[in-house]
């Protein structure tokens, strides 16, 4: 196989399984998997830079033994431990993806930053250096770089997933309802979240909780849209979900 980058000759000796190219790998993945899970940290997501390490070494690891059972016994699928990581991966993304009690879903990037960065560690434990770096270098750049164009498309979108506590005492939900299309809004998917009890200097009042999608007829910004329904007598709290 013809190399690029260090030189054909090098990167030939790096592909087989050698000491050197271990150490090599080792490093590699470890490199790669905290420059990806660096950003994650910093943002103090459940999964951080020792956890997309590990996730980046263990799969070159992963890797490498296999190429080395193929090596030694001339025996087995090269890539069949492979494919046990992308699936087996998966579940520790899953460990990742938390329901908020808003219904709010959370680790969705996280999941996915880890299942690319054993992606990235099995490149390497195969020798696909070249993938590995660049996939890693884009990988950085969909989490980190493009998170203010993601921002600044929600912000354009002309629906708003919304969580309100709505105070039961003051009227019925569809009081809130007949508000928001008196002020051009359209209200879908109407979700009741749940339900709880208070007191104030007024007595007992009950409170329940909707998750719904609005869009605005005319031309509104995501904090105007939510202005205008706060006003509602109802409402307690609103927030964009």
């Amino acid at each position: 196989m013809n190399g690029f980058g260090f030189g054909g000759p090098v990167m030939n000796y790096l592909r087989e399984l050698n000491l050197i190219s271990i150490l090599f790998r080792i490093f590699l993945s470890v490199l790669i998997g905290g420059f990806l899970g660096m950003e994650r940290g910093k943002k103090n997501r459940p999964a951080g830079l020792r956890t997309y390490i590990l996730v980046c070494l263990g799969s070159a690891l992963v890797m490498m033994t296999n190429q080395y059972v193929y090596l030694i016994y001339q025996t087995g699928d090269p890539t069949r431990l492979g494919a046990q990581v992308i699936s087996g991966v998966g579940f520790l993304g899953a460990g990742t993806i938390i329901l908020t009690g808003r219904n709010k879903i959370m680790g969705i990037t996280t999941a996915a930053g880890l299942w690319t960065a054993a992606c990235s560690g099995l490149a390497i434990g195969v020798g696909f250096y070249e993938g590995a770096v660049l996939g890693g270098i884009v990988i950085a750049f969909t989490v980190s770089g493009m998170l203010k164009f993601d921002i600044w498309l929600r912000k354009k979108s002309k629906y708003l997933e919304l969580y309100i506590e709505y105070n039961a005492e003051k009227g019925a939900f569809s009081s809130f309802l007949q508000y928001a299309r008196e002020h051009q809004f359209d209200v879908k998917n109407i979700q009741i979240s749940k339900g709880y009890m208070w007191q104030n200097s007024e007595g007992m009042q009950r409170t329940l909780s909707y998750i719904v999608t609005v869009s605005s007829q005319v031309h509104r910004t995501h904090s105007e849209m939510i202005e205008v329904l706060a006003h509602e007598k109802g409402v307690q709290f609103i927030e964009e979900l």
